[in-house]
C-alpha cells in the first residue's frame, strides 16, 4: 500500500526533529523564504485540517531548516470565523506537538489600540483578553502562556492582546471599551493556539504585526487589504523574519 502525502510528511518529520513551529498571520505567508524546505503539504491533505479561505493564508505546512534549527512553518491558520469549530483551529498546535515540536511562535496581523502602536511595527504579546465565547472568562490551567523569557528576549512593546471572534472588524464603541480593559491590540487568532500550546508542555511566544489602527483611532475604514499590505511589506515582513531568526537560534532558547 502506499503511503499517504500526511504519512510521507510524518516519516520526513520523524528524521528531520524540528524543534521549533512557527504559524504566519495574514500576510506574513513570505517569510517562510528564510526556511530551506525539506517537505511541505496543504492543509487539505492533512487529517484534521482544511484549506483556509482567507486571503494572504497560503494553506501549507513547510518542514525544514532555518539558519541549522529544525522547524515547522505553518503558511496561515484556520479561523473560527471561518465556520471551523475551536478543536480544528488549533490542529496545527496539536501536530506540532505531536512531531516533537518544543517551542511555539504565533504571529498575526492585529490592530494597535496603545497610542504607541502604528502600521508595521511588532508588539510581543505578554498576555491576552480571550472575547471569544460563553467561557470568556474562565481561567485556563495556565493563566498566562507566553514565555516571559521569550517576551524579554525579543525586546519589543510588549502588550495585552485582546482576541475577538472576527470576521468583521470591531466598531469604535468597542475600541474605546478594549481599551478600557487595557487591551493594546486586537485580532482574531492566536489566543488559544497559545494556551493550547502551554497545555501541550511547549514554550510559547507570540508576536503581533500592527497593520492598522483599531477602529476609531485613525480616519478611514478598515479592509482587510490593508493588513496584507502593510504585513507584506519588504521591511516590515524582514523585520519580522530576523526576530523570528533571532529567537530560534538564540541560545537562551535552548535551541542553539
Amino acid at each position: 500500500m502506499s503511503l499517504t502525502q500526511f504519512e510521507t510528511f510524518q516519516r520526513t518529520a520523524a528524521s528531520q526533529r524540528p524543534r521549533v513551529a512557527i504559524v504566519l498571520g495574514s500576510g506574513l505567508g513570505a517569510v517562510v523564504d528564510r526556511v530551506r524546505p525539506v517537505a511541505q503539504i496543504h492543509f487539505a491533505e492533512i487529517p484534521g485540517f482544511a484549506a483556509p479561505t482567507v486571503h494572504g493564508h497560503g494553506g501549507r505546512a513547510v518542514l525544514g531548516d532555518w539558519a541549522g534549527v529544525g522547524v515547522l512553518v505553518f503558511q496561515g491558520r484556520m479561523h473560527y470565523y471561518e465556520g471551523h469549530s475551536w478543536d480544528r483551529a488549533t490542529a496545527p498546535v496539536r501536530l506540532a506537538a505531536d512531531l516533537g515540536v518544543k517551542f511555539l511562535i504565533l504571529t498575526n496581523a492585529a490592530g494597535g489600540i496603545h497610542d504607541a502602536l502604528n502600521p508595521g511595527d511588532l508588539m510581543a504579546i505578554r498576555g491576552h483578553l480571550k472575547l471569544l465565547d460563553a467561557d470568556a472568562w474562565k481561567s485556563p490551567e495556565i493563566a498566562v502562556p507566553y514565555s516571559p523569557r521569550l517576551v524579554e528576549r525579543m525586546n519589543l512593546f510588549a502588550g495585552v492582546y485582546a482576541a475577538l471572534t472576527g470576521p468583521t472588524y470591531e466598531t469604535p464603541a468597542e475600541i474605546r471599551a478594549l481599551r478600557a480593559m487595557r487591551a493594546d491590540a486586537v485580532g482574531m487568532s492566536t489566543a488559544k493556539e497559545a494556551e493550547a500550546g502551554a497545555e501541550l508542555g511547549l514554550e510559547v511566544a507570540a508576536i503581533s504585526c500592527i497593520t492598522n489602527k483599531a477602529a476609531g483611532l485613525a480616519a478611514g475604514a478598515l479592509d482587510h487589504s490593508e493588513v496584507q499590505e502593510v504585513a507584506g511589506r519588504g521591511e516590515v515582513s524582514n523585520r519580522m523574519a530576523n526576530l523570528l531568526e533571532g529567537l530560534i537560534v538564540s541560545e537562551t532558547t535552548g535551541i542553539a
